[in-house]
Order: structure tokens, then sequence, then C-alpha cells
């Protein structure tokens, strides 16, 4: 996977990082560390620029997060409830735990979604939720308004993105650094990077065929 990443950043510069940031994004198995990193060896060498490199991988990022907002906020949470109660048992899920979910990101979905952007494979999967639930929007019922709606879209979509935004600069700024100052031997964390995603993998997988056999509802 290095030598592809390599190939791609060298023959695309700031559009290769920024396609590779929405991919690993939309795909997580591209490791964001390893783009960064080569970006910020890059930089080291003087063959790109630090603002730039960050601009890309931030705006690469956030719109492979967008891409995972969208398909949640399409599906919406009006539809999740028959979802719910017809698979419940498979996701170990029961409506009260939907129901719960809701008023997290209600309260704290801004404070989720920055905390989670640095969590390797959970900084992903937390826009599709963000997106179900709106983003902590409370959900209002009489706004039917363009006015209502036009406010409705900046409130949840604007502050899913600075949000996203925020923690993949940090994140991205971290991983540029690391690269230019360990130099070549970033492009060693490939090495270990496959082992420790299948073992999180695993270790999810696992977690989940326990839930799964010891589930019962509550209700």
């Amino acid at each position: 996977m290095t030598d592809w990443v390599l190939r791609l950043i060298d023959a695309g510069g700031y559009w290769g990082i920024f396609l590779l940031m929405v991919l690993e994004n939309v795909f997580p198995p591209i490791p964001s560390e390893l783009i960064m990193g080569i970006g910020g060896i890059r930089v080291g060498q003087g063959r790109m620029d630090m603002g730039w490199l960050l601009l890309a991988g931030t705006i690469g990022t956030t719109v492979g997060n967008y891409f995972w907002y969208m398909v949640g906020h399409v599906l919406g949470f009006a539809r999740l409830k028959p979802l719910v109660d017809r698979y419940g048992r498979w996701a170990t899920l029961e409506w009260r735990d939907v129901e719960a979910l809701d008023r997290l990101f209600g309260k704290y979905g801004q404070i989720v979604v920055f905390v989670f952007r640095f969590m390797p494979a959970l900084r992903t999967m937390i826009s599709l939720p963000a997106g179900l639930f709106r983003m902590g929007h409370i959900r209002f019922q009489a706004r039917t308004s363009v006015k209502g709606k036009t406010l409705h879209f900046l409130d949840t979509h604007g502050r899913f993105l600075v949000f996203t935004a925020a923690g993949a600069l940090i994140w991205n700024l971290i991983l540029a650094y690391a690269g230019m100052y360990l130099g070549k031997r970033i492009t060693e964390i490939d090495q270990y990077l496959g082992p420790i995603t299948t073992a999180c993998i695993v270790l999810m997988v696992v977690v989940y065929i326990y839930r799964l056999i010891t589930w019962k509802p509550k209700g």
C-alpha cells in the first residue's frame, strides 16, 4: 500500500493528498497516518508546502466524512424505528437505545464528532450517526418555511463540517509534522498499521458476537 500511496502523492501533489484523504474516510483501510506522514516527508524535502498540505488533507477528510454524514441524513431518524423494530436484535439495539443516542447527540453532538476525529476506525464511523441524529439539532415540528429549513440546514450541516474540519486539522497537523521530522522512517508505519487494524476489527467482531449472544430486550 505504501508504494501505491507514494506514487499517487508524487503524481497528483496536493490533489493526490485530497483524493487519498477522501478515499481514506469513505474506505477506511487506507490509513491517514501514512498519507499525511508521506506528505510531511515531502514538506521536509522542500517538495510540498505545509500550509497547502494541511488544506488539501483537511478538506479531503471533511469531504469523506460528509459523505457518511449525508448517508445518515438521507436515511433519517424517522425511518429508523421500523428498522430497529424489525432488525434491532441483530444490532443489539432497542428503540430506547436509539432515543438515548438521539439525546446524546442533542446535547453533545459536536463534541462527540470532534473527539472521535482522534480515534482510529471510529473517526469515520461517527459521521453516520451524526447524520442520523442531525448533529445536535433539537428536532423541530412546525418550522416548515424556506427560511426555517435553510437555518436548519446551516445549523446541522454547518456544525458537523466545522467540528469535523477542526478535529481533522489538528490530527493532520500532528501526522504531517511527524512525517517531516521522522523522515522516511514514517513509511515503515505501514508494516504495523496492517496488524493493528486487523486486531481492532477482530476485537470489534468478538465484542459484537458476545453482545449478540447475551443480548436480551429490556422492554
